[in-house]
This record gives structure tokens, C-alpha cells and sequence, in this order.
């Protein structure tokens, strides 16, 4: 069942989004050649639970260890930090972090370059915030679910990438993971209607090589079968009211700008 937010907890959900977006810039600020993942983890923990009411949403989710999700390189999602995961010039780690604040979620992911990265992997980079920004552009009332993977499907595989299909964002709110889902692909018009007050995290995950995917024996993190790049960016978004643009809560300023 889709629930429907009142201000109230848009509000709340917003400064939620606040602490994430403030977790993620103060990761990547910290993001170097020879750092750990475990280390990224725990100064997120550290700066998460300094906020008073805020708790890390991934700890203890469905078991999951950790603060952060840190995935390097083929890693798509779902990476676990480890004082044994070292980043290297060159590699590229995407980091998903949500926080739960009285009781209402938000949830945001970003890659990072390491040090110096290859063109063709900045460009990836780039192609998939050019996705998400265009699936956030059609989060509007009236519009539907299939809008926004349409919109996300176009500019990925218009620069020649592949989406990961198995994967998809969600609604959230006071679980982490509600109703809908919402594909990174699909057509126009189709899938459930947006209306005001639903909340939804889009996240397009996209592939240098090709779309299959498979999961390691940690039965957590999800690799590309090919060994190719891939690369994770992700707002959680609030519909407004028929005529307004969407609003994104995992901004610092809860704008409506990706």
C-alpha cells in the first residue's frame, strides 16, 4: 500500500535528508587513496548519531552491519565495510547512507571518484547524476512510476550503458522500504500514478559494460558479472501538489535542484 505523507512528516522527513546529505559530503570530503571503508563508516556513524534523535536507517536492517553501504568499483550496491577494503587512486566508491530521525526515513547514495579516475569512468559518473536528474524531473503529480524510469532508461542508454533491472528504488517513510517500487527503466504512463505526498527514493544504478548482475558469497554485495564500472546516485523526493516541481529532502537546503 502507497502511504501518503502529511507536511508534518515531509518536514520531518526533509531534515532527515538534511543529515544525510551532510553525512554523504562529509564522507567524500574524506574519501582518499589508503583510507579503509570501515573508517568512512564509522565517521558517518559518529556524525549521524551527533544529531540528537538521529540513528543510522541501515544498521540492523534485514541484519546489515553497518552504517554505510561502500561499494568499489564493480560493486554495484550493497558493499559491507571492512578495515580490509583499501581505496586505490583510480577506483570509484559508491556510498548509500539513510538516517532515521522521530521515526520517519530518508535515503541517499553518491560515487565518488578516488584520487585520479579513467575519462570513460568520469563519464559514467556523470551520465548517471544526468539520469537521476532527469528521473527526479518527472516525479510530479500526474505523472506515473513509468515516467521516471523512462526518463532514467533514456539518458543511460543513450550514452551507451546498461540499467541494473533487478534493482529498484522504493517509497519510504516510517519503514524504509514501502510501496511503490520504482524501476529505473520503463514506459510512459504506466505504473502507479503519482500523487501529492507520496515520498520515493530514485536511484538509478548503471553499468559500464553489461546489465548482468550477481551477488557475492557475503549474500550482501552485488557485483556486475562482467566486471565492468558501475556507478550509484540516489535522492529520496517528495511529490507536490499538482504544478509543483517535485522537492528533494536529501538536499542541504531540501531544494528542489538535484
Amino acid at each position: 500500500m502507497i502511504t501518503i505523507k502529511s507536511p508534518r512528516e515531509i518536514e520531518t522527513m526533509a531534515a532527515a535528508g538534511r543529515i544525510v546529505a551532510e553525512t554523504l559530503a562529509l564522507v567524500g570530503r574524506n574519501i582518499r587513496p589508503d583510507i579503509t571503508t570501515e573508517e568512512l563508516d564509522r565517521l558517518a556513524e559518529e556524525f549521524i548519531r551527533s544529531h540528537p534523535g538521529a540513528l543510522p536507517s541501515f544498521k540492523g536492517l534485514y541484519d546489515f552491519p553497518a552504517t554505510l553501504c561502500t561499494s568499489i568499483n564493480q560493486e554495484i550496491v550493497h558493499g559491507i565495510p571492512s578495515k580490509k577494503r583499501v581505496l586505490h587512486d583510480g577506483d570509484i566508491l559508491s556510498v548509500d547512507v539513510g538516517v532515521r530521525f522521530e521515526g520517519l526515513h530518508a535515503d541517499s547514495a553518491a560515487t565518488f571518484p578516488v584520487g585520479d579516475i579513467k575519462p570513460e569512468v568520469a563519464r559514467l559518473l556523470d551520465v548517471t547524476q544526468e539520469a537521476l536528474a532527469a528521473g527526479v524531473a518527472q516525479a510530479r503529480a500526474g505523472n506515473h512510476v513509468g515516467d521516471i524510469g523512462h526518463a532514467v532508461q533514456k539518458v543511460a542508454e543513450g550514452a551507451g550503458y546498461s540499467i541494473v533491472r533487478e534493482l529498484v528504488g522504493h517509497g519510504i517513510g516510517t519503514a524504509f522500504h514501502e510501496e511503490p517500487q520504482v524501476p529505473n527503466y520503463g514506459k510512459p504512463k504506466r505504473g502507479p500514478r503519482l500523487v501529492a505526498g507520496m515520498t520515493i527514493a530514485i536511484e538509478p544504478m548503471i553499468n559500464l559494460g553489461g546489465s548482468a548482475i550477481r551477488t557475492l558469497d557475503d549474500k550482501w554485495t552485488v557485483v556486475t558479472e562482467d566486471g565492468s564500472m558501475s556507478a550509484h546516485f540516489e535522492h529520496t523526493v517528495a511529490i507536490g501538489e499538482t504544478g509543483d516541481p517535485p522537492r528533494i529532502l536529501t538536499s542541504v537546503n531540501g531544494s528542489a535542484d538535484a
